[in-house]
């Protein structure tokens, strides 16, 4: 058996800006995501695991800035310090588009760190590259659509052929390997990618590029005994109760609101031939609180939105959304510092307003649509929209659907008689034709 503490999505730096410790002057929601690398850290050298898998996405974006490098790097140099092996897969954060350019871990690659080994491509080790673990490790990177066409030599410019071409190349590379492995040694499949079946978190905010969706039945292979997963956030088992486990342990901290809902987590695997263990670890990081009103009455408006929050308790530093849905006439009527006061605990808080309005327009009783020209249209239009300037603004309106009238005449291929004047404006049924019907209703 080889215990094996697989984490991924650590994006350490997402959050760079915002208030600042005084001690470490590093932002405040940058050390919650290093305060919970940190419990993964301590874990896996309490636990004494024999193997630490990340599964790709070390940061933000993929040119890291030196501060941000130095923190993940005083991370990791205890894991090496402690003698645990570690294997840093590449993800596609931590990866330059542009051929040639060093991806965001290349530096564990220059300047070898004892214990420390970075997938940066395809890979097969053996025990002999795993510090003589009794263990096989079949890892895929991020691979981009530029370097994989490359590498594999394909041409297809439709997208969905080109990706059906991957998928089939990738297939049959693992299927190579799984051919090479000792059958007797447990086998671990690592990959930084979406695999079809996923349920997807709120990563689609930071996500780059297109993805390449491995299929299912790939990674739940029954040769394999593990598979390690990064680049989607939310924790999953896309094997639950058959084996091999196929897991994403998802992002180390909640990145945005889109994840307000989602627990955190990295897992320790026992893993054997043939037989697998899968223990959930919680990581207790920073709550997000998501919460929404409409407004119906203005009776009690600010009990209203207080009302809509937890309590004061609840709140203490939590980062906090209330978005208020409400007509836009009510404005005025809306006292934002009195909800603010009321979420003082909170670390954060954002006050989002979405003021609304009639989104179509009522006419008279017993008159149509299609018995009114345009400028009449535009001018019942106006007034919803309590516009002043109403007189000007027809002038200008008549002024375009004069000038477009004309030019649909030129290019309608009707003969032009010379001296005609082009300028003339269409029927009144032609032009209103142009004009978008959903725009009105009729009562």
């Amino acid at each position: 058996m080889v215990k094996i503490l697989h984490f991924a999505d650590t994006h350490i730096d997402v959050a760079a800006h915002g208030r600042r410790d005084p001690t470490s002057g590093l932002p405040l929601r940058v050390l919650d995501f290093l305060k919970a690398l940190d419990t993964i850290v301590d874990a896996a050298i309490s636990e004494q695991v024999d193997l630490v898998l990340f599964a790709g996405d070390a940061y933000k974006d993929r040119t890291p800035v030196p501060t941000f490098q130095r923190e993940w790097g005083k991370r990791i140099r205890r894991l090496s310090d402690a003698g645990i092996p570690t294997l840093l897969l590449v993800g596609n954060h931590d990866l330059s588009p542009a051929l040639g350019r060093a991806h965001a871990l290349q530096e564990y690659e220059t300047l070898p760190v004892p214990h420390v080994r970075v997938l940066s491509k395809p890979a097969l080790l053996t025990p002999k590259e795993l510090e003589d673990l009794p263990l096989q490790v079949i890892a895929l990177p991020w691979l981009s659509r530029s370097r994989m066409m490359a590498a594999l030599q394909i041409s297809a410019t439709d997208p969905a052929e080109m990706y059906a071409e991957m998928e089939v190349r990738i297939a049959e590379l693992l299927d190579n390997w799984l051919e090479e492995i000792d059958p007797d040694l447990p086998t671990v499949f690592t990959a930084h990618a979406s695999v079809q079946g996923a349920k997807y978190g709120g990563e689609r905010s930071v996500m780059l590029g297109n993805d390449l969706v491995l299929p299912g039945g790939l990674v739940r292979n029954p040769k394999l005994d593990y598979v390690a997963l990064g680049h989607i956030h939310k924790a999953q088992n896309l094997n639950e109760g058959a084996h091999p486990p196929v897991i994403y342990p998802g992002s180390i901290e909640r990145v945005d609101f889109g994840e307000a809902a989602d627990d955190k987590f990295y897992v320790i695997a026992e893993v054997s031939k043939g037989e697998s263990k899968v223990h959930w670890h919680k990581l207790h990081g920073r709550q997000f609180i998501d919460r929404a009103i409409t407004l119906t009455s203005l009776e009690n408006v600010q009990d209203q939105l207080i009302g809509a929050l937890p309590p004061q308790e609840e709140l203490q530093d939590a980062i906090v959304r209330l978005t208020i849905t409400y007509p836009r006439d009510w404005e005025t009527d809306i006292d934002e510092s009195a909800v603010r006061r009321y979420a003082e605990p909170a670390f954060e808080f954002h006050f989002l307003r979405r003021p609304q309005m009639e989104a179509r327009l009522r006419l008279p009783e017993g008159q149509l649509a299609s018995s009114m020209d345009h400028i009449q249209l535009l001018e019942t239009y106006w007034k919803t929209m309590d516009i002043e300037d109403v007189e000007s603004l027809n002038r200008l309106a008549a002024n375009i659907i004069h000038e477009v009238s004309a030019g649909d005449e030129i290019s309608s291929g009707d003969e032009v008689t010379e001296g005609a004047d082009l300028a003339e404006p269409q029927s009144q049924d032609n032009s209103q034709a142009a004009l978008p019907a959903t725009m009105f209703e009729d009562d």
